[in-house]
């Protein structure tokens, strides 16, 4: 039996324990199972698929009537607090950040969902954008390129796990995708932006562009649809999100 004694962190729809060497992800009642184990998945098939360094998925169960994940504790320091720890060192951690980044998008996994597929749905399912916009960011996205690059989807620093060997470790692949790799750097670009780190966004912006080879102009033309996509997820950004989804300031 797990003791969920050790709560590192709560969030709307779950709260993350630390049980020896087990991490438990414990859902809210009546959160959606499909998610749940979509979540599980993910990460399975990436593992299954991949010789990235992911943490272990131990088991999907039931704890006290609640659905849970069960995975791998990863020991180590967060890319995102080394960088907040040490601000000198941001250029050398960018470096690691983005070279990590396109390791992920390198890699293939075919069962994944399409991100163009999960971005359609997305845009039909948001409520809140007029039917002109909702049009037009639909004709922007058919228009996109379609790719195979494994797409984390949440490619952040704090999903980055640093060991005290200077080995990495890749978090939370719930949102995991196969699709171009220019959309998973413009949410990447947004979540430092809305994380009000304007330079870091910049930063990373352009150190991607350099390594990858992709004009940032491509990846500019993926934030209008991202931002979109992002509107139910991130209530308190809404004003942030809109300014962003007028798809001729990315022209």
């Amino acid at each position: 039996m797990y003791k969920l004694e050790n709560e590192i962190t709560r969030r709307e729809t779950k709260s993350v324990y630390k049980d020896n060497d087990c991490i438990i992800k414990l859902f809210i009642e009546n959160y959606s199972v499909a998610n749940i184990l979509n979540e599980a998945l993910n990460q399975a098939r990436v593992a299954e698929g991949t010789d990235l360094k992911i943490p272990r998925l131990r088991e999907v169960t039931k704890i006290a009537g609640r659905w849970a994940i069960v995975q791998e504790y990863v020991e180590g320091e967060s890319l995102e607090n080394l960088m907040n720890e040490n601000p000198d060192k941001m250029d050398e951690y960018m470096d690691l950040f983005v070279n990590i980044h396109l390791e992920v998008l390198s890699r293939h996994v075919p069962m994944l969902n399409r991100i163009k597929e999960k971005y359609r749905r997305k845009l039909n399912d948001e409520e809140s954008i007029d039917s002109n916009t909702r049009f037009e960011l639909l004709q922007r996205l058919e228009g996109m390129h379609t790719k195979g690059n494994l797409c984390h989807g949440d490619f952040n620093p704090s999903n980055i796990i640093i060991r005290k060997d200077g080995s990495h470790c890749i978090l939370d692949w719930a949102h995991a995708t196969q699709g171009n790799g220019a959309a998973d750097a413009a949410l990447t670009y947004l979540l430092f932006k809305m994380d009000d780190k304007d330079d870091v966004a910049e930063k990373y912006i352009n150190l991607f562009s350099e390594k990858s080879g992709v004009d940032r102009r491509d990846i500019q033309r993926w934030i209008p649809i991202v931002a979109a996509t992002q509107l139910k997820t991130n209530k308190n950004k809404q004003d942030l999100l809109r300014s962003w989804i007028d798809i001729a300031d990315y022209e």
